[in-house]
């Protein structure tokens, strides 16, 4: 297990370079292309059907930084152990390491520029209000830094304090709007979506364009940490799909399944992928999806516990704290909540990643067996 996962960056992308060299057993023509972000980079391994382009499989890591270790290492079991059953003739991969090369670095979610890279794929950025989020408006004094972490415990009872008044006065739907939808009127705030286009949206709306325009299908897995059931691997899907739950479920294997309205997550970039296929390439197949490890859970005391991790872990970072502990319980928890050092998560991400390639590329017949 150990030689899936990484403590570094660095780490994750030799392990990822190296896999070259077994990807060529199968695309001896295979590539590796690395293009530059900012003082890191995007590297793709790319190799290309022998015969026709049918299909191609793409899997991306790392787009939420610190979760791109999880993805790092079920990618790395793909091509060691299931590889060989891809139907390579008429299926190319494009393996895709850290969409965020500096949060992942840096064991944060956002990038540089404390963007939410997910909410930054927004398809006419004229026609959105700057205060699109009303909720998250409201809330601001919750989500944007307000200064020094003087107190570990006192910064987390006043959050603790307004997170269950918000839940007595049926306020929690209200706060899970406003991390769903996103905000772009508050750069210091959690979940924002960014002013403009970053330049790792940039370059993956081009691989999106480029692959729907040279192939008939693109299948995409898009890996995450944290939400969903704990150890336990969940897809996340647009209703541009056009299925239900029960459906994905049954085509594909899996236990859970979340079908999101595009209405209430503004700049997802698995819903960019579905309006770009529908106005430039609707003749051309495309399922395109998250999957999610979960860690928390999914009660209520989970949601809790989610809110007060990256709001603590947003200040931490802007304000800084001379408290030790602070630095380090925040720290912790944002560790535990996306990249945890557990055997059993890890186990699981492996095991339930496995499947859910494997249930994935069979309802897509892209599998066969050896």
């Amino acid at each position: 297990m150990t030689q899936y996962f990484s403590s570094s960056y660095e780490e994750s992308r030799e392990k990822f370079k190296h896999l070259l060299s077994e990807v060529k057993r199968y695309y001896p023509k295979a590539e590796l292309l690395t293009h530059s972000i900012g003082d890191g980079s995007i590297d793709i391994i790319l190799g290309e059907p022998k015969r026709e382009r049918k299909a191609i499989l793409l899997m991306t890591i790392g787009e939420h930084g610190i979760e791109g270790y999880a993805g790092a290492a079920v990618t790395h079991q793909f091509v060691q152990t299931q590889l060989p059953h891809v139907r390579h003739e008429t299926t190319g991969i494009c393996l895709i390491h850290a969409v965020n090369p500096w949060g992942m670095k840096h064991f944060r979610r956002v990038n540089e520029h404390n963007v939410d890279l997910n909410r930054n794929y927004v398809i006419d950025r004229e026609s959105v209000p700057y205060n699109v989020n009303r909720e998250y408006e409201l809330m601001r004094h919750l989500f944007v830094p307000d200064g020094v972490i003087d107190d570990y415990h006192e910064a987390r009872e006043q959050i603790y304090s307004f997170l269950g008044s918000g839940i007595k006065l049926d306020g929690f739907k209200a706060m899970s709007g406003a991390k769903g939808m996103g905000q772009y009127q508050f750069p210091k705030g959690v979940y924002y979506g960014g002013d403009s286009d970053e330049p790792s949206a940039v370059f993956l709306k081009g691989i999106q364009h480029d692959l729907l325009e040279r192939y008939e299908r693109v299948v995409h897995m898009d890996w995450h940490t944290a939400l969903g059931p704990t150890n336990e691997v969940t897809m996340v899907i647009s209703k541009r799909d056009g299925r239900t739950e029960d459906e994905l479920k049954q085509a594909y294997g899996l236990d859970n399944v979340n079908v999101y309205d595009p209405d209430e997550v503004l700049g997802d970039s698995t819903n960019h992928f579905y309006y770009v296929r529908d106005t430039e390439y609707p003749d051309k197949g495309l399922v395109s999806a998250l999957f999610e490890f979960g860690t928390f859970g999914t009660s209520t005391k989970a949601s809790i516990r989610e809110f007060l991790t990256i709001i603590l872990e947003n200040r931490l970072y802007f304000e800084g704290t001379k408290d030790p502990e602070a630095r380090n319980g925040i720290q912790n928890e944002f560790m535990a909540m996306f990249y945890p050092d557990d055997p059993s998560w890890r186990e699981a991400v492996l095991r339930d990643g496995a499947k859910a390639v494997e249930g994935y590329l069979k309802g897509e017949s892209l599998w066969r067996d050896t």
